[in-house]
């Protein structure tokens, strides 16, 4: 596998990659007292990334563009352009700042993308106006942003609990190979969590496992027991997911599992075999009529 670095130098500006995220597993502790459920997840980054290309721009202050095959929203609607704002909001007058968000992840698919974005812009920004900025100020300013946005700013994987804010990174390498698909469905992640019914058993049992994996460097097992007490409350909302999910489990491949609050599945290929993995692929899009890519674990 190719391994491609997160920053490139392209003229005079920055081409930062923004990947993707898994969720191995995503277990829910119970609410908290300001609202948010409290989270205790293990994430893995993923080789298919937004791009965020950084340039100086004709005028003071950010200029935001979008574009790419999936719609971002533009303005300070959009996370990209919090971030920005966060780390130059103090200058006067504000520096010249053209962004370029070239959109590849739909927002809506439980793989992080706006997440990344965030920290794809924090990272990129403190190289381009080479900011004298440690590690600690941008994981403040990613906790002004958004639970998941930490989680990029470290990884590749990682346990994280809280609202997604802490960070656990495991060490050692998971390398894998999974199947993704990636249903025409946009599933709300607050209507999502709205929906779920806390199960405490469950969560306590599921957690004293992946703990006891965890410490034994087992991941895949982890990946084995497809655990997202997510899915029962994406599915009632998204009855076309289940059904998906149903489908794709009979094909003989593997068990999808569903990532973040969804709506895209993914299945851990144990075969490293790339013919056959491929043919998967096409047996999947041609079974389901779904769009599927073949992804891997990031490396950084």
């Amino acid at each position: 596998m190719v391994v491609q670095e997160q920053i490139t130098v392209v003229g005079d500006g920055l081409l930062v990659l923004a990947p993707a995220k898994i969720n191995l597993s995503l277990l829910i502790a119970g609410r908290r007292p300001d609202g948010f459920h409290e989270i205790d997840t293990i994430m893995a980054k993923i080789n298919w990334y937004d791009e965020i290309l950084i340039e100086r721009g004709q005028r003071d202050g950010i200029e935001l563009i979008c574009k790419g095959p999936h719609w971002a929203p533009q303005g300070r609607d959009n996370l990209v352009w919090r971030a920005a704002e966060i780390l130059l909001g103090g200058w006067r007058p504000m520096p010249a700042v053209r962004i370029t968000l070239t959109k590849n992840i739909g927002a809506g698919t439980g793989l992080g993308s706006a997440s990344s974005d965030a920290a794809a812009t924090l990272i990129g920004l403190r190289q381009y106006l080479k900011l004298n900025l440690d590690k600690k100020y941008l994981f403040d300013a990613a906790a002004n942003l958004g639970s998941d946005v930490a989680f990029f700013l470290s990884g590749p994987l990682a346990r994280c609990r809280g609202k997604g804010e802490k960070i656990e990174k495991i060490g050692g390498n998971f390398n894998f190979t999974a199947l993704l698909l990636l249903p025409d469905v946009s599933v709300s992640t607050q209507k999502v969590y709205a929906n779920y019914r806390h199960r405490p058993a469950l969560y306590e049992k599921l957690s004293a496992r992946i703990s006891s994996y965890i410490r034994e460097k087992r991941i895949d097992l982890i990946t084995k027991m497809c655990a997202n007490m997510l899915e029962e409350s994406c599915f009632d909302l998204a009855a076309s997911l289940a059904e998906l999910k149903e489908e794709s489990g009979s094909l003989g491949i593997g068990s999808f599992c569903l990532s973040g609050s969804g709506s895209a599945m993914f299945c851990i290929v144990d075969s490293g075999d790339e013919r056959q993995v491929g043919d998967y692929k096409r047996r999947l899009e041609e079974k389901l009529g779904c769009k599927c890519i073949v992804v891997a674990n990031n490396r950084w």
